[in-house]
């Protein structure tokens, strides 16, 4: 999984080397937990149940995020945001 993470982020920042200079911004977004949703529920809703309420990405907050990836200013400028829930075990 490590190296497929390093590969796309070697896609991205290829991408951003390119096309940033045109105005165009590449991001690779890190997603690293289950996401509540449908699906979640449906399909693992003991896993879903046992992770508690800060144990998911919720589908808002995600949103949220990039869209303050959309909205960031060119002084402080980001490519990869890394989201994780709370409760993640490491």
């Amino acid at each position: 999984m490590r190296a497929v993470i390093a590969a796309l982020r070697a896609v991205a920042q290829g991408l951003a080397r390119e096309f940033g200079p045109r105005g165009i911004h590449v991001a690779h977004i890190i997603i690293g937990g289950v996401i509540r949703g449908e699906q979640a529920l449906a399909k693992f809703p003991d896993c879903v149940r046992a992770k508690g309420g800060d144990g998911l990405l919720a589908i808002d907050a995600i949103a949220d995020s990039c869209f303050v990836l959309h909205r960031q200013p060119l002084c402080a400028w980001t490519r990869e945001p890394d989201l994780r829930p709370f409760r993640e075990p490491f």
